[in-house]
This record gives structure tokens, C-alpha cells and sequence, in this order.
């Protein structure tokens, strides 16, 4: 037994051990293996081995002490944690002998956690169930979890959309509070709030969407008047309807947007509102916001004019039936259209021709890509998946509401010393790909090089000449894997994206929070309504359930198709193209179904090195980039990364 003088030396010695330690602060970073690494404060990546790894989740914030190992490499030893920010995830539960376990649905926890048997709630063994961390694995590596709730059976129908939305933590049920101050809304409420609006109900508006489509936000009227022509945007006013900060628009915030999960779309706002009372439904009096624009002969904007009114949808049109009429196709549908109404649709294809060729010339325009619908059957499945095509009356809709948002983004952008407004922005080429693109111009397109491609006019102007470059490369697909995305803002700046020099969305109050707060902005500045919401103060929140909600829906419909992909026949041979490219291998995009899988570049036979200037993977004798046609076969399926693998059936071109 130690006496006194000998404790107080130990006690000593550990104190000053301490002292002289380095620790380091960072924060865990998963990997799909059992290892991970520590991304701290100063900038680096250090190494977490697996017996690290164990007592640590992804996200947590934790102190490391920098250690070598035999062989000369630096690894992170965890030496305290911070915080922790992983509470809930969602797994399978799974009984081994007298154990009771979650093997979790999350990346970075590749390993099993002990269930309490106070803690099993009554689940059985295969069970997808919803999970709390009851005791964090830190000390000893041995955490422990806690059922929540029993989310059903794996051959469940619906099954993946319940696990989506339990592992990213969204609830497609309304509060009682939502229901209780809708509960009294009825058609009454909408002859209530007309008092006082222009009435526009003869006007012969007409909606343009999916034969299916019940929440319409829209409603579209162009007449010709001296060097141009009238477009009157008429949105849909929940505005009007919903207690300004109550219950239902609180909650809509928290969604922030609709969610179009295959099969089930997750609305932002009760069906009452959104596809009812609220809804532009032909031959209905409804509450909107209209935007009257001056479109100039040139199809550039001239003054624009905000209203309240009443208006009454004169037609429900079909993109299918106004793409056959824009190519000069006719039918008995259509001639038994009012002849106001085919008036209207006459000066509609006339103004929108005028204002995408605006567009061409002094912005940009989105590159139209290859969209595919999953068709699912009575279990919530795939059972097919069809081309989705994007026709001239989708992009007579887009032409008109990025009118109509051009014009509310300059409202905004004016009495930006009164009110702070809502924008999107979007700064063009990812941070720190600026140098990687430059060097990109200069060797594959030398006479685009030496732009300003940081600012709007050097950018549009890159991207406007950029498809048209001859190279061995393709130059405009490479800079477009390089942008960044688009984000709210509270103060006007570049739209780098479209080539505008302010933007912002009011058209789809029903499906999104942010035209939903646009338009509380607008009645603000034009008729002194009150404004409970500032918008600095939803900047950030909003941006991250955007992001939350894309990522929910990206990864449902990535588990739907990866068990699509398992009935297919691996023996047929499928064209593709390379849709992304990694150091590790890369990806191809199906033609006929859109799945993307992926080719590793380990099954191709030799070594290769990644190129991250022009994306290229290369070997000796082959080369793989973007938009190279390829064709291969099903390998399989990782069911845990839920990723479709692919063999390489065709060669690359040969390397230069």
C-alpha cells in the first residue's frame, strides 16, 4: 500500500503528464468502415483506428492527442469528449442468445449497441425501430440505446419511407395545434378576406401543371399591349388565410418545404389549405398575389406592379395538352377551350418566346437534364421507371415565374433599407475550385482563360462560350461539378447560377417556406401588414431543413432503387454514360431507368490516378471522364451503403 508521500507524488506526476500534453480539438468524421478520422480546429485529418473509433460517434466534438505508431504514422487517441451531438437514429433490431442489440442505419456506426431490457419496449427481433443514445460509448466503447419507437417489419409496405423519416427526424402528422386553427377555415373565410381586392375572377386565367397536380400555385394571363406585351402572374395567398406566426405557419417553418417522396409527398401545408381553400382550382373564387410585368419587345422586364386579388382559374391545362398546342397540334380537348382561353395561350408562347431569348443572350439557363418517375406498386416499390421530359410548356411555366421573381426580387432589393428582404444567391464555383477550374481553361479552352469567373459577368460569360468549346475534354461538364449550390440570403447579391444579379422565389407559397415569407415581406412593404419574422433570422434555419429535406428525399428514393435494381437481369448489358468520377472509380448513369451504379476502378485491371483538374481517371492505356458513353452490367448491390455496383462491359477511349 502506497502511503501518503508516495499519493501525493503519483498525484503529482499525473498533474504534470497533463500539463505537458498537447490535446488537440476536432470533431469525428465517419467512414463506411469501421475506422474514422478527426477533422480538428487547425485544419488537418488525423487517422481514428478502430478501437478509437468505438468510443466515439459521428459529429461528436472530442479533445485527441496526436500519437505515431510503429511504422512512423500519426494517428488521433482520443482523450475527452466535448459534446456529442448524435441523440437518435434509427436500425434493426436483432436478438443474438440473451443479447438484445441496433444494428444502426447510420453511417459511421458500424457496430452494434446493446438494448437495456428496460429499454426494448416490446420490439422483436427484425424490427426497424427508432432509437435514443441511453449511454454513450466514450468510456469503455460499450454504449447503449434505448428504443423510442417500433417503426414495423422490414416486408412492410411503406416500410422505407417510415425509416427516411425517423432517421432524419421528420413527422408527417399535424399537431393538434395546426388542426384546431384550421379547423374553422372554411370557403366563408375566403369571401371574408376578398373585401377590398380587385376582382379578377373574368379575367381568363389559366393553370398550367400535371394532369395530377391538386395544389396549384399558380395561374398565368398575357395580353399584347404597345411594344410588348402584359404577363400577370396570379399566386396563390395562404398568406390571407394562415394566423401570421401561429401554430400552422410556425410548423410550416419547421418543414420549410414539401418533400416529394415518391408515392407520398410529405406537404409543407395541411391538404386544406394546399390543395382547397388555397389551391387556383378551375371555375373557383380564390385569394392570390399578382404580379403584372411589363415584357418588352426584346423580352427584357420593364416595370412591375403588385395587387390583392380575386381570381377564378378559366382552365386546369395539362403540360401534355400545351405542348401540343405550342408545336401547332390541335385537338378536341383544346378546341372546345374558350376562345379567350386559347387567346391567352396564343400571347403566352409569344411572350415567353421573347423572354427566353432574353435569357440566352444576357443570363443563363438551367441545362436540361435526363429526369426519371418511379412508378411504385400496392407494396410502395418500384415497379417501373419511366423518362420523365421536360416540354416547351414546362418551360413556358419557368419562363413566367422567373419573371414574376425577377420582379419581386428588385421590390425587395429597393426598399432594402426599410426591410431586410429574402433572396436566393448563388456564388457560382465551389470555394476552393477556382484554381483547379483556371487551370482547367487554360490548358482545354485558352480563350476563355484569364475571366474574372469569380464575378457574375466573368462567370455568365464563361458558362454562355463554354458548350460550344472544341476540346478533348469536356470543358462545360467539368465546371458544372464544380458549383456550389444555391442558398437564402438576406441581402441582395449575384444569382451567379442564372446569370442574374438578384433572384429570389415567391411563386410556390403553398410548397415552400421561403416564397411563403416572401409574400409576408411584399404585404409589409406595399400595404404596412405587420411582419412577425425578420429575415436575417431564418437565413441559416432555413437553409439547413432545405438541405435536411433533399437529403431525405434523395435517400429514400436511393433505397427504393437499390431494391429495384436487385430484380434485374445481371446478364444484360445496359448503355450509360459517366455521370461523376472519383479517385476511387466512378459512376454511370443507366439511359433507359436513370439508376446510377458504380464502377470501381480496382475490377478494371490496372492502376489508375485521378486527375482533379479534368476529372479524368487514367491509366496506362485508358481514360474515363464525363459524359463518356459506356456500357455494363449489373454486379450488384450494397445493401448497407446503399449502392448499385456495376461491371464495365465496354472499354474507355484510348489514352492519348
Amino acid at each position: 500500500m502506497l502511503n501518503a508521500d508516495a499519493l501525493h507524488q503519483l498525484r503529482q506526476l499525473k498533474t504534470e503528464i497533463k500539463a505537458a500534453k498537447v490535446v488537440l480539438p476536432g470533431t469525428v468524421k465517419a467512414t463506411q468502415g469501421r475506422f474514422g478520422f478527426v477533422a480538428l480546429d487547425d485544419g488537418r485529418e488525423l487517422y481514428l483506428p478502430q478501437e478509437q473509433m468505438q468510443r466515439v460517434l459521428p459529429g461528436d466534438r472530442i479533445q485527441i492527442v496526436e500519437q505515431t505508431d510503429a511504422n512512423g504514422k500519426t494517428f488521433a487517441e482520443v482523450d475527452a469528449l466535448e459534446s456529442s451531438s448524435l441523440t437518435t437514429f434509427v436500425g434493426r433490431y436483432l436478438i443474438k442468445g440473451k443479447g438484445h442489440f441496433v444494428a444502426p442505419d447510420t453511417v459511421g456506426i458500424n457496430r452494434w449497441i446493446f438494448i437495456p431490457p428496460k429499454a426494448r419496449e416490446g420490439a422483436d427481433d427484425g424490427d426497424f425501430i427508432y432509437c435514443r443514445i441511453l449511454r454513450h460509448p466514450f468510456k469503455d466503447g460499450k454504449g447503449q440505446a434505448e428504443v423510442i419507437r417500433i417503426l414495423g417489419k422490414p416486408e412492410q409496405p411503406g416500410i422505407e419511407r417510415a425509416m427516411t423519416l425517423a432517421q432524419f427526424d421528420l413527422d408527417d402528422r399535424w399537431p393538434e395545434a395546426v388542426t384546431a386553427e384550421l379547423a374553422v377555415l372554411d370557403e366563408s373565410y375566403i369571401e371574408q378576406a376578398a373585401a377590398g381586392r380587385e376582382d379578377l375572377t373574368e379575367q381568363p386565367y389559366v393553370t398550367i401543371d400535371n394532369a395530377s397536380t391538386q395544389d396549384m400555385d399558380d395561374a398565368l394571363l398575357a395580353r399584347a399591349v404597345d411594344d410588348g406585351w402584359l404577363l400577370s402572374v396570379a399566386i396563390a395567398d395562404p398568406t390571407a388565410l394562415i394566423p401570421q406566426d401561429g401554430a400552422t405557419e410556425r410548423h410550416a417553418r419547421q418543414r420549410a418545404t414539401s418533400i416529394y417522396f415518391p408515392g407520398e409527398p410529405m406537404p409543407m401545408l395541411p391538404e386544406q389549405v394546399s390543395t382547397r381553400l388555397c389551391s387556383l382550382m378551375p371555375d373557383a373564387r380564390r385569394l392570390a398575389v399578382v404580379c403584372d410585368i411589363q415584357v418588352n419587345s426584346d423580352g427584357s422586364l420593364g416595370n412591375a406592379s403588385l395587387r390583392q386579388a380575386v381570381i377564378r382559374s378559366h382552365a386546369k391545362l395539362s403540360y401534355d395538352l400545351v405542348a401540343s398546342r405550342l408545336a401547332g397540334q390541335s385537338n378536341d380537348e383544346y378546341e372546345a377551350l374558350p376562345e379567350a382561353v386559347r387567346d391567352n395561350l396564343t400571347q403566352l408562347q409569344a411572350v415567353t418566346r421573347q423572354l427566353r431569348q432574353w435569357r440566352q443572350e444576357h443570363a443563363l439557363l438551367s441545362p436540361e437534364r435526363a429526369e426519371y418517375r418511379l412508378r411504385l406498386d400496392e407494396n410502395k416499390r418500384i415497379r417501373s421507371i419511366e423518362p420523365s421530359e421536360q416540354n416547351d410548356a414546362h418551360r413556358l411555366v419557368e419562363d413566367c415565374m422567373v419573371a414574376a421573381n425577377r420582379s419581386v426580387a428588385n421590390l425587395l432589393a429597393n426598399h432594402q433599407a426599410q426591410v431586410k428582404g429574402l433572396y436566393i444567391q448563388h456564388p457560382g464555383i465551389r470555394e476552393g475550385r477556382q484554381d483547379n477550374i483556371a487551370a482547367l481553361l487554360k490548358a482545354h479552352a485558352p480563350d476563355l482563360a484569364g475571366n474574372a469567373i469569380a464575378s457574375l459577368e466573368g462567370f455568365r460569360t464563361l458558362m454562355q462560350q463554354a458548350g460550344s468549346v472544341t476540346a478533348d475534354v469536356p470543358v462545360k461538364a467539368i465546371i458544372s461539378r464544380q458549383l456550389a449550390r444555391s442558398e437564402p440570403a438576406a441581402e441582395p447579391a449575384p444569382h451567379q447560377g442564372m446569370g442574374l444579379e438578384r433572384y429570389t422565389t415567391f411563386t410556390s407559397p403553398l410548397r415552400k417556406y421561403h416564397d411563403f415569407h416572401v409574400h409576408r415581406l411584399v404585404k409589409h412593404l406595399l400595404w404596412g401588414e405587420p411582419l412577425a419574422l425578420k429575415s436575417d433570422a431564418l437565413v441559416d434555419d432555413l437553409q439547413q431543413r432545405q438541405l435536411l429535406a433533399r437529403q431525405a428525399a434523395n435517400s429514400l428514393e436511393q433505397w427504393l432503387r437499390c431494391d429495384y435494381a436487385v430484380t434485374l437481369d445481371k446478364t444484360s448489358v445496359r448503355p450509360g454514360v459517366i455521370s461523376r468520377t472519383t479517385s476511387a472509380g466512378f459512376f454511370v448513369q443507366l439511359l433507359e431507368s436513370g439508376l446510377e451504379g458504380f464502377v470501381s476502378s480496382k475490377s478494371l485491371g490496372e492502376k489508375y490516378s485521378f486527375d482533379p483538374v479534368t476529372l479524368q481517371l487514367k491509366s496506362k492505356t485508358a481514360t474515363y471522364q464525363l459524359e463518356q458513353p459506356v456500357a455494363v452490367r449489373l454486379e450488384g448491390v450494397d445493401q448497407e451503403r446503399r449502392q448499385i455496383n456495376f461491371n464495365l462491359v465496354l472499354p474507355a477511349t484510348t489514352a492519348p
